[in-house]
């Protein structure tokens, strides 16, 4: 078999000798993909099927060996007797054949084919790369490598170095295809639109989302500090959970309320823009001045709706109806996720829930010790042992906070984003010295 870019050249194959039409039925074929004899001579190429057409629509069945005198004498043996003849077919491998690895290793430097960077991330029909430096040069090759082997993909881009230092979004080049940034994106069967190059989202982060939101009951109550476009408070309320959501980004606001929206979730989710720390301080005084709907009561049974038809149309009294439930007006939840600097923005904790802040609220007939809100904080850390990465985030996290924490601590490890550096979220129950003091 003979190799070269672009192209496949296999000879022989063997078609079925066209005297007559029912040499190259189906039948005559399939006898001849299915004899023993033949079994280890079929071609062995991906996505290359085995049997092809000739251009004067006769059934070829191609073979794996370039040389006559490579077929074993029983392969031989076998097509003499099916009055068969081998002769030279070519099969073009185009560029729609090889995949976007294939390519980028074939066209590439040898010192750079090895690593290919074909991998990418998906956000709505934009392929997100992050290329370093020696690939920059190819970086239009690549990206349009990319684009072409991939249907969903309409924009290809390639984040740069720079960020935006208020929002913490990234500046990022066009590499291929339409300069059209404005997503859908589906997440947690919930769907996101935005434009990429003015909010910050993290495709990566899926798993992440959906692992906090299946900690959350439907009564609860969530605040999210740094909501973004929502992808972790709009599937919160599609579960049931009253939300209020803060992003100081006036486009991330302007597309979470876009989201909220569309995703038919405005009932329980409060949208605001404005300092994660001016958030934190006014979030439960707003929550109980205006307490959030209560949890919807569950859908009927097929058995209960039918029973309830049945009762309108007899003279039966209708079955006791369950006194309304009460709004929701304790957080019970809240998300932090900022990572490079959501901890700074703990100390904003500090006597929240002290008349001090909540005036004559009384805030400590819904907030006592034990049902204080979960605070879920996300961190960067450079310590890669686990033992070391936990004693540096709960140090940093008591520090800004002022008091240890000790109640229902948990860590988790988000990922891996550098090679000396790895996300967390830990999560703590308020403390209560914290939340009420002077």
């Amino acid at each position: 078999m003979s190799r070269e870019f672009g192209t496949e050249v296999v000879p022989p194959i063997h078609r079925v000798h066209p005297c007559t039409r029912s040499q190259s039925s189906p039948e005559k074929t399939g006898a001849l993909l299915g004899a023993p004899a033949l079994r280890r001579t079929l071609i062995d190429v991906p996505k290359v099927k085995n049997v092809a057409r000739a251009s004067d629509g006769q059934r070829l069945v191609l073979f794996r060996f370039p040389e006559q005198a490579d077929f074993s004498p029983e392969a031989l043996d076998f097509l003499k007797a099916q009055s068969a003849e081998l002769v030279p077919f070519t099969i073009n491998l185009d560029y729609d054949y090889w995949t976007s690895d294939e390519i980028l290793h074939s066209v590439l430097p040898v010192e750079l084919a090895d690593r290919s960077p074909s991998g990418f991330a998906a956000v709505g029909h934009i392929a997100h790369l992050n290329l370093n430096a020696e690939y920059l040069p190819y970086k239009r090759l690549i990206g349009q490598v990319i684009l072409d082997k991939n249907p969903s993909i309409r924009t290809v881009v390639n984040k740069l170095d720079t960020i935006d230092t208020q929002f913490r979004v990234f500046k990022m080049e066009l590499l291929a295809g339409e300069p059209d940034y404005v997503v859908e994106h589906s997440e947690s069967a919930c769907r996101f639109k935005f434009d990429f190059t003015e909010v910050y989202w993290n495709s990566r982060l899926h798993t992440e989302h959906g692992r906090l939101i299946e900690q959350f009951n439907a009564q609860d109550v969530v605040a999210d500090v740094f909501a973004g476009v929502g992808p972790f408070a709009i599937p919160a309320a599609k579960k049931g959970c009253g939300v209020l959501a803060n992003d100081l980004n006036p486009n991330s606001h302007k597309y979470l309320v876009h989201n909220i929206e569309d995703n038919k979730v405005t009932k329980l989710v409060r949208a605001s823009c404005e300092d994660g720390r001016d958030f934190i301080r006014t979030v439960f005084n707003r929550v109980w001045d205006d307490p959030l709907p209560p949890v919807a009561p569950p859908k009927l049974s097929k058995s209960q709706q039918k029973e309830k038809r049945r009762e309108r149309k007899t003279s039966r009294p209708p079955s006791p109806q369950a006194p309304p439930a009460p709004r929701r007006k304790r957080i019970t939840q809240l998300v932090m996720n900022l990572p490079d600097t959501a901890i700074l923005f703990l100390d904003a904790f500090r006597g929240v829930l002290s008349p001090d802040n909540a005036g004559d609220r009384d805030l400590c007939g819904v907030y006592d010790r034990s049902s204080l809100p979960m605070i879920h904080c996300y961190c960067f850390t450079r310590e890669l042992e686990p033992d070391k990465a936990e004693t540096d985030i709960r140090q940093r996290v008591e520090e800004q906070i002022g008091h240890p924490i000790a109640h229902e601590v948990g860590l988790h490890l988000v990922r891996s984003v550098a090679p000396n550096k790895d996300m967390y979220c830990i999560s703590f129950r308020l403390p209560y010295e914290v939340a009420y003091a002077c």
